[in-house]
């Protein structure tokens, strides 16, 4: 049983199809009205289909007020770290800290190569990754900036420095990429819950906590966010969650004090602007209520 003690933090993915803007501005808007934590963008510049993920996060927070945006999770490989720390502390000092940046190293090799960038893999790409979320803790709070030329920065001085820096949360599912968490970033970003179900969880969190420690790091310090693939209700595809509210609070909450999870991002599988509405008035208020309960019990 893991509980970090953290408040849960909710949120909603945003599709960036270009078939679907309009339905994306309006669930964004949405989410913001209903109080929501998050808002977050897949990265795959490689689906022709598919908005850039950085210039539909800028629009995205420019109609919201209180939102946080975040990519979820943005492909290092395609993404320098230098010039990815200057998008996310630009947007940072445009909408008053309203920004977090979920990196990952990119798992399809031959898409990423396809646009003219080298794929890497295994350990190779485990390696970049390290050194990419080293750069980008270093330029996010300003400054000298130093790193080899294989992370595609040589030594800079990092800026603007926005008032609330975005921290560095990693997508990871393999040992390797786990540890690195452990040692080196700011947050573990699961994938769905669908390719990590909630039994493989309490390993995967037991690597990072033994890397933290084995940093000099209080796992405590590390945030833990899950994406989970759903419909809430019994109508609708059955793919991820399917439940009524009783069992999205359960699930959720029991992710918190049992799982150690403090971040739900919201993936809705049809009516998004339904589903977000019951998530946010009907679920959120629950799950906070029941870990509550949860811990007084404990």
């Amino acid at each position: 049983m893991s509980d970090y003690g953290r408040t849960p933090s909710f949120g909603v993915s945003i599709d960036p199809s270009v078939h679907s803007v309009a339905e994306a501005f309006a669930l964004a808007q949405r989410a913001d009205e209903l109080g929501l934590d998050l808002l977050a963008v897949q990265d795959h510049a490689y689906q022709p289909t598919h908005l850039d993920t950085w210039t539909l996060l800028a629009y995205l927070s420019a109609a919201t007020r209180h939102v946080t945006v975040m990519p979820d999770v943005a492909d290092l490989q395609l993404r320098p770290p230098a010039m990815l720390a200057k998008a996310a502390a630009s947007l940072a000092v445009l909408n008053d800290g309203r920004v977090q940046l979920g990196v990952g190293g990119g798992p399809f090799a031959d898409a990423i190569a396809s646009m003219g960038m080298e794929a890497r893999a295994g350990k190779d790409m485990v390696e970049y990754v390290d050194a990419s979320v080293q750069i980008l803790r270093e330029a996010l709070r300003g400054g000298h900036v130093e790193a080899g030329n294989d992370q595609h920065a040589a030594a800079y001085v990092a800026g603007p420095r926005p008032t609330r820096a975005p921290q560095v949360w990693v997508g990871a599912q393999k040992p390797r990429m786990l540890a690195l968490v452990g040692r080196s970033a700011e947050g573990w970003i699961s994938p769905l819950n669908i390719y990590v179900p909630p039994e493989d969880v309490p390993e995967k969190q037991a690597t990072i906590d033994a890397a933290a420690r084995a940093a000099g790091r209080d796992p405590r310090d590390i945030r833990r966010i899950y994406n989970v693939i759903g419909t809430i209700g019994a109508r609708g595809p059955r793919q991820g969650l399917v439940g009524d509210v009783e069992t999205w609070t359960d699930f959720l909450a029991r992710a918190v004090v049992e799982l150690g999870f403090d971040t739900f991002v919201f993936w809705p599988v049809t009516d998004p602007l339904d589903q977000v509405d019951v998530y946010a008035t009907g679920v959120v208020p629950a799950v906070i209520a029941r870990v509550e309960q949860l811990r007084s019990n404990a």
